[in-house]
Order: structure tokens, then sequence, then C-alpha cells
């Protein structure tokens, strides 16, 4: 074992007692060390629960024969980040999470490890680290977080940060936006709809590095820690066996993955994370599979931000979140019924130590209102496109299940800023019209830096009853928690010379969702004419660890990793 160079030899009596000062005994020093990744902390709601998450994946490590070894790592919330600098910070740890498990488990030789992560760039940042790494892993997340209820209506996150926009466009009153702060998020666990941490857990599972439910189950629910305890044990399999995460991460596990995104319409940010994940693991990947899946791939799962069932009327139309998925089958009900088209390849291993096929025999739809059955899906095509074009020729993602099928065609006038900031202002001071493009450029890896994400934008735009009335561009990104007609990872961005870098107020632009186009109506004479005349910005981070990630972070088309 990996281990034994700690705690066999003579040479080592030195490590064998620093081992005992923390009051290991034999029997547990020459037992296999199983690595503990815990995101723990008391800043975040998805994370205030994973000491208990953790002292169950310990209770399973132990039964099953090992020694589990705790450490800490990082986690940002996004939701306490956003609209501010604080956002900047966000995107930019999931390669210190990913760095840091790794000086962790190569430092102390670890056998095995279990990672216990719960939202946006932990998860990511965590399954990086696995593949680097490739001892044999687990990963169990912390569950999501119960929706809310106000006025007898299911309400999570997203409502809150459009409720600015709700107050000013007289929607509700700033009594029942201060009523609706006492109830959204009931408790902890990672926000309630098919946001980026519950998209990231999801695709966990279909990875095959998250055991069945991994993706689903809410955190407040005692199956979240009988979970944690199989967790515990089934890494002590793995070990046995030899199984490790490239064993099971191959591109066929990622097709796969790809899928059930498409099939539960998933955050853009997915498609910043997957690639940098099948970068890890060797996996040779580009942005164009994502298209290449959508396209063959039915939309069977509606959760929010996006509405199940629509209505002009609000007290009519339905919203169903993470939860409701789990009561209706979870991940594993997705993928048997994709599967019924030859859209999941079975075969592949899973950290269950037994194939796909065998942990799918007995899933099925509990309701199929929810799970949609893949003959009658909500969409023909998957929730993610990549678009192609003159204003974005290395691609720009739109979560198009989020986004009125009104505006999938879409035509107006640039509105250029140069942050969100400034974009956030013009809204709130309702100067934006029916018709604008609002462009948000110089946020994307480099220029943010950090890239980071609009949901202030894009809430107050929803909030104000504008979803489908102006489109939102960026070579920012988009937070899960975003709908409507936003298109972000414009790429190149503009602090790489990016045709985003070139427009100018009134420049008309043209988004297709449906054929996959967004261009501005400029001729290649003219664009080249604005590049001669433009001048790279200079670069907004001076010091510290912001100023390093940017001088060294790829575009977002390549998933925004550090080369």
């Amino acid at each position: 074992m990996k281990s034994d160079v700690l705690r066999t030899g003579l040479e080592r009596a030195a490590p064998r007692a620093l081992l005992k000062a923390m009051g290991y005994i034999d029997e547990e020093m020459y037992s296999p060390l199983v690595g503990i990744a815990n995101s723990w902390n008391e800043v975040v709601p998805g994370h205030i629960h994973l000491d208990k998450i953790a002292d169950s994946v310990k209770a399973g490590v132990r039964m099953a024969g090992g020694t589990p070894m705790e450490f800490g790592v990082i986690g940002v919330c996004d939701g306490l980040a956003m609209g501010h600098e604080g956002m900047k910070y966000s995107l930019v740890t999931r390669e210190l999470i990913a760095d840091s498990i790794e000086c962790m488990a190569k430092a102390h030789a670890f056998d095995a490890l279990v990672l216990i992560p719960n939202c946006d760039k932990i998860i990511p940042g965590m399954l990086m680290a696995a593949a680097r790494v490739n001892i044999p892993t687990v990963i169990v997340s912390g569950g999501a977080m119960m929706a809310g209820r106000y006025k007898g209506k299911s309400i999570s996150v997203t409502q809150m940060f459009e409720g600015a926009g709700s107050v000013l466009s007289g929607k509700i009153t700033e009594e029942e936006l201060a009523e609706m702060e006492e109830c959204a998020c009931p408790g902890c666990g990672s926000c309630a709809g098919m946001f980026t941490a519950n998209s990231m857990n999801c695709l966990t599972e279909a990875l095959g590095m998250g055991l069945p439910g991994n993706g689903t189950i809410p955190a407040v629910m005692a199956a979240r820690y009988r979970l944690a305890k199989y967790a515990g044990i089934r890494v002590m399999e793995l070990l046995d066996k030899g199984i490790k995460p490239r064993d099971i991460m191959t591109e066929a596990a990622f097709r796969n993955a790809l899928a059930v995104d498409m099939a539960l319409g998933c955050s853009t940010n997915t498609t910043l994370h997957v690639p940098a994940i099948a970068n890890e693991a060797k996996i040779d990947f580009n942005l164009d599979m994502f298209n290449e899946v959508s396209q063959k791939t039915p939309h069977l799962v509606t959760l929010s931000p996006a509405i199940a069932h629509p209505s002009d009327d609000p007290n009519q139309q339905i919203i169903h979140h993470v939860q409701d998925l789990d009561e209706a089958g979870g991940v594993s009900a997705v993928m048997k019924e994709l599967s019924k088209k030859g859209l999941i390849d079975e075969s592949v291993m899973t950290v269950t130590g037994s194939t796909l096929a065998e942990n799918l025999e007995k899933s099925y739809i509990k309701d199929a209102d929810v799970i949609r059955p893949i003959d009658n899906p909500y969409h023909e095509q998957g929730g993610l496109a990549v678009l192609r074009g003159n204003l974005c020729p290395d691609g720009a993602v739109v979560k198009q299940a989020a986004v009125d099928p009104e505006a999938w065609v879409f035509e107006g006038r640039a509105r250029v800023f140069e942050c969100e900031d400034d974009a956030v202002a013009e809204l709130l001071a309702k100067r934006v019209s029916k018709g604008d493009v609002i462009v948000v450029r110089n946020e994307g890896p480099r220029g943010g830096p950090g890239m980071r994400e609009m949901l202030t934008a894009t809430a107050t735009v929803v909030g104000l009853g504008m979803g489908k009335d102006v489109a939102l561009i960026t070579d920012g990104r988009f937070s899960g928690a975003s709908r409507g007609a936003c298109i972000g990872h414009v790429s190149p961005e503009a602090a790489s010379g990016g045709p985003i870098g070139l427009l100018r107020d009134g420049d008309i632009i043209k988004i297709d969702m449906p054929n996959k186009k967004m261009d501005v109506v400029l001729t290649d004479d003219e664009l080249e004419a604005r590049r001669k005349e433009w001048k790279a910005p200079e670069l907004r981070a001076k010091e510290g660890y912001l100023a390093r990630y940017a001088r060294s972070v790829s575009s977002a088309a390549k998933g925004a990793i550090v080369e």
C-alpha cells in the first residue's frame, strides 16, 4: 500500500511516533489510510452540516477496516459572493481545491480518498483532484436544500435574487420580500434548484464517481447520512479491487454525464467544469461535444429556475426542485430512461464496484410529471446549447431550457457595459428598454479576472418582467439560478481581443438558439477595422492570487483551466 512509506521499516520510526502523537494505535496505523477531504465551514449553508457527513463517512471506513484521516478544504458561497468583488474569488478556488487535495494526498501517502463537497466550485475541484491523484476515491456530497414555502408555493433563493426587480416593478412589496427572506432557504444544503451545485452533484453520480442518490437526496434526510456511511465502505472495496478514478471516468462515462446534463437542463457552468475534469482525466474533450450530445438527447426534467408548467398567472405556475427529482426516482431513473434509446453506455464501471447496468436494474420513473418519459420530453433537444458565429468564434453557452421559446430567436440593439456593476445600475434605474441586448464584457476568466457570475443582472431582468424582452450576453458567466435569454462564456473574451470587445452601442446582434448561432451584423472588414483600433485593456488585478490567476488562466472554451 502507498501508506507503507509512512510506517514500515526502522527508518520510519519518526512518522510512527508522529501518528501516535495524535492517538493512533498500531491497529489503526497499519490499516489502509483513507484521506477524508471535507469542505465543512460555518460560512456556506451547503457546508454547515458536512462535519456530520464526515462522521458518517469515517464510520463507514472504520467498519470496512480502514483508518480515516480528515482534513479541510476551502469553499466559497456563490450566493454570498454574488454581486460584488467577492464573486471574482469563486471560480478561481476550483484550482486551489484541486491543488490542495493533491498536496495532502501525495504528501501523506493516502491509500484512498473520500471527498466531501457540496457547492459550485468545490465539486468540480474535487473531481479534478480525484482524476489527477488517481487513487481509489468516492465522492459523497452534502445534498440539496429543501425548497422553502411562501403563501402555499415552493420558493428558493431564485426568488430572492429576483426580489429587487420584483419590488421595483410592483409585483411584490418590500414587506413581502422581507417575509420571503424568512422562509426561502429553510435549512442546510446546496440551494434547492438545478443550479450549479446540484448540477455537478448529479453529474458526479452520472460520471460514476458518486453512489446512486448522491445527486438528489436532500441534505436533511437520514438517507444522506446512510449514503455517507456506504461511501466509506465502498472506498475500501475499490481499494481492494484496485479500481481508480480514471478506470471510472472514461470517455464513455463523460458522454453519459453529458446526456444526463442535457436531460436535466443543468447549469451552463457545467460547460466550464466538465472539460476541466476531463482534462485531468486525460480525456480528449471539446466544447462541440455538448451540442453533439444535446442534439440527440431529449430534455426530460425541468427544475427551478426554469418553470416546469408555465402560466401567465404566477399562482398557476408549477416549479419543481431537487427534492421532487429525488422522489421521482433521481438521476438513476433519468439514466434508465435515456438508456431505452441507447443514449447511456451501461457498461461503464462505477464507485459501487459494479457496472452502471447493474446499478440501474431496479430504477424507474416514480413521477412522470417530474421526469418525463423519453417519448414525451419537455424538448426534443437537451437543456444546453453552444452557439458560434462572428461574435463568438470559439463558442458561447446558453441554458436554452430556462429560456422562454419566444426568445430563442432574438434580434436587438447592443447596450455595451465594461462590467456587471454598470449594467445592474442601468437596470435598477430602469434605463434598459425592450429589444436591448445587454453586453457585459471584460468579465471573462482573464479580464474579470475570475469570470464572475451575473445572477444579479439576470435576476433583475426577470424581476422587472423583461425576461422575454431583452437578452444579456457576456464573456463572464451565469449562475445556475439564472433564467432568460442569457448567453455567457463568449469566447475569445474581450481581454484577449475577442469580437465582444469590439462591440459598440447600437450594433445589431442576432441570437438564433435553434441553429446554434450568434452574430453581430458587421462585415469582416468592419470588424477588422475596429480590431486595428482596439487596445488591450490593462489587467484589473495588480497583486495577489487574482493577478497570478489572470496571467495563467485559459479561455472559457477550454474550461478556464490554469495552464
